[in-house]
């Protein structure tokens, strides 16, 4: 059987190259979409070579996850070099946190056009193939913050719970022709964004996971890729959280 083909938006971000690096163990060919690969000079090549050098091979592929038209040119670029699209992983997000008083309209449609119009943006492109060809996987990276919310995150809140609502409606569309679409929802991981928090505020945030630490990229990877799986064609429409019993539903 051909390897599947899977793309990861946010791919050269801490979580998506995690997700990436897990799905080419699993034997995917990878393409990693990102923003940065046209904002950022050296990007994620420094990352692909060192793949590179382990005997695996990735492809970065520049795009703006908010803008439809980039994504467009995103996914043709990544199926005209290494075939229709398979497996799609909706990681790209952002944040822009401020109380609701204090947030303004900029950094409200920066958070729901990276983070929800994203997942539109690109689906979109990779949903008819997969239907057609009766197999897609398509998982949404949500978050903690989308189930229970969290103060200063309205924007964040917003689009990550409205992530899922993409999933259940999208899930019930594709069931029968092979495709699946579930959402995974993680808690406070040891990614350089959460280690820059405050010592202080950092501990307080550990002592609320019942299990005592943050959780590791390659643990939500691991999930992703099993849901990317031939095994996992029974389950469609759900929500994973992954956050240590922070949140517990």
């Amino acid at each position: 059987m051909p390897k599947r083909v899977a793309l990861v938006t946010g791919g050269i971000g801490e979580l998506g190259r995690s997700i990436c690096e897990r799905l080419i163990r699993q034997g995917c060919r990878v393409a990693a979409l990102d923003v940065a690969l046209i904002t950022n000079g050296d990007g994620g090549r420094g990352w692909q070579a060192a793949l590179a050098k382990d005997g695996h091979d990735i492809m970065l592929v520049p795009g703006d996850v908010t803008d439809f038209d980039s994504c467009t040119q995103a996914v043709a670029d990544t199926e005209s070099r290494i075939g229709p699209v398979d497996i799609l992983v909706n990681c790209a997000g952002i944040t822009r946190d401020a109380s609701l008083r204090k947030l303004d309209k900029n950094e409200w449609d920066a958070v729901l056009s990276t983070n929800l119009d994203s997942v539109f943006n690109v689906t979109k492109q990779v949903i008819d193939g997969m239907t057609q060809r009766g197999f897609g996987r398509i998982v949404n990276i949500s978050s903690l913050n989308g189930v229970k919310g969290q103060f200063g995150q309205t924007n964040y809140s917003a689009a990550k719970a409205g992530m899922h609502g993409f999933t259940m409606a999208l899930a019930q569309e594709v069931a029968r022709k092979g495709v699946t679409v579930n959402t995974v929802s993680p808690g406070y991981m040891n990614t350089r964004m959460v280690e820059a928090v405050p010592q202080e505020i950092l501990d307080r945030i550990v002592e609320e996971i019942p299990v005592g630490r943050l959780g590791d990229t390659g643990e939500i990877a691991a999930l992703v890729a099993f849901l990317c799986s031939d095994e996992a064609a029974f389950i469609t429409g759900a929500n994973y959280s992954i956050n240590g019993g922070h949140h517990m539903h």
